[in-house]
């Protein structure tokens, strides 16, 4: 019997296997962290929303950090010529994000009217660009590593 759960969860038994290991260890990971929230809270003043958005966060980023480190994104990553392809489409996915972000921000908001708001969004724009780089290509350097091994 499937669990409500399972449409979070790859088809693979392996990576399910991983993920809940990953979804567990950030459960544990939530609740020590709201335990030591609810102490500093005795002696700062932690508003409620600060508090629920740092619980979501420290959760999401353990089990993202954990998947992508963990080297079970790409199974199927075993040549240098797989490597570099998908590389490039990292890379190409990276670009085109960037790409329609400005693009939906331009059409959507009114555009940036001095040097200053262009400053500001082109540095958020960027700096999640990298970090979503980088994590995906650890993920795969990661990944084809490990399938190397196995062969």
């Amino acid at each position: 019997m499937k669990s409500w759960i399972s449409f979070l969860l790859p088809n693979d038994e392996y990576k399910e296997k991983k993920m809940l290991y990953f979804f567990s260890e950030g459960a544990i990971i939530l609740f020590l962290s709201l335990i030591v929230m609810i102490i500093c809270n005795k002696y700062f003043n932690l508003d409620v929303e600060t508090v629920l958005l740092a619980a979501i966060a420290i959760f999401l980023f353990y089990v993202s950090g954990r998947y992508k480190v963990s080297g079970i994104e790409y199974a199927d990553i075993t040549t240098e010529s797989a490597y570099r392809k998908e590389l490039r489409v990292i890379f190409i996915r990276t670009i085109g994000f960037v790409v329609i972000f400005m693009i939906c921000y331009l059409i959507f908001t009114n555009s940036p009217k001095n040097l200053d708001e262009w400053f500001e969004i082109l540095s958020l724009l960027i700096g999640v660009s990298v970090i979503w780089f980088l994590s995906s290509y650890i993920s795969l350097k990661r990944s084809y590593k490990k399938n190397k091994e196995l062969l």
